[in-house]
């Protein structure tokens, strides 16, 4: 097990870039990991329907090097390249996992997860630990157009709401999950006004037929556009064979005039601080 970092400063939260939509996020007394996916380059993730997708890319953590003292799982959907084998058979089963309810209900049923959380759209979970507190309110997302989207699992964005307990909010974070730009997306633009980060899973990720089911980069940018969070971090857009959209061409898009957010690049590895003012500090060191 890599040593800590020190605590983030008050009010930000440390984000650390494991690959595909896999983060380690501490704020204060607070470590949350999201879609953990831990699989190596050349190994298959299973995205359903006989689908199979192969990793081009590595992990920057493995399962092992995950700090014991996780608070939670946020998990947008259950699909192989977001709760992959690994998870399901190394992560403690205790592990409390903030999820959808379709997901929330498979792993109790069928791997034993017993304090996996299902929240029907734009519902909450409160997760404390000591002087910490973050609010996860699951957020409209839709994995796939029109009646394409029963092909894939339900998805939710999150929106986290980080601070004291029983304090204001300092810090707000979504994580889009795997949506294109629907409705849904303007809903979530009337309702939270005012993101300090928005974490956006790109890759244009392309099933048998063309059929597009995660942005790529132009919806992206258009998804930034209505949500308007003051900064924007991406991610899930080179790790496996089916993402056909490539972060530059996002960041072509994010050129556009009066393109509303600033964007932070977060290589895997990589850990970025940030507060709601914006980057605090950047470590490229690899250690939880």
């Amino acid at each position: 097990m890599r040593t800590m970092t020190s605590a983030p400063p008050a009010g930000a939260a440390e984000i650390l870039f494991v690959g595909n939509a896999t983060l380690l996020i501490r704020y204060g007394d607070l470590t949350l990991l999201t879609d953990p996916n831990f699989l190596h380059r050349g190994q298959y993730a299973y995205l359903g329907k006989g689908l199979l997708s192969k990793r081009l890319t590595e992990p920057a953590l493995s399962v092992d090097e995950l700090p014991p003292d996780l608070d939670a799982v946020i998990l947008s959907h259950l699909h192989g390249d977001h709760w992959d084998r690994v998870a399901r058979r190394r992560l403690p089963r205790s592990l409390p996992i903030v999820t959808t309810p379709h997901a929330s209900r498979r792993l109790q049923g069928l791997h034993g997860f017993s304090r996996a959380t299902g929240l029907p759209t734009w519902h909450d979970h409160v997760l404390l630990r000591g002087r910490s507190q973050v609010r996860v309110t699951a957020l409209p997302g839709r994995h796939g157009p029109g009646a394409a989207r029963f092909l894939v699992p339900p998805v939710m964005g999150s929106l986290l709401e980080f601070g004291d307990p029983g304090g204001p909010v300092r810090l707000r974070m979504y994580l889009s999950g795997d949506t294109l730009v629907f409705p849904g997306i303007e809903e979530i633009a009337r309702r939270c006004p005012d993101i300090h980060l928005a974490v956006v899973h790109l890759g244009g990720t392309t099933l048998p037929g063309g059929l597009l089911v995660t942005m790529d980069g132009t919806q992206g940018a258009d998804l930034v556009s209505l949500v308007r969070p003051r900064r924007v971090l991406p991610v899930h857009y080179d790790d496996y064979s089916v993402m056909k959209s490539p972060l530059s061409a996002f960041l072509r898009e994010t050129e556009r005039p009066g393109f509303p957010s600033t964007v932070i690049p977060c290589a895997r590895g990589e850990r970025v601080t940030v507060d709601a003012n914006g980057l605090v500090d950047r470590d490229s060191a690899v250690s939880v």
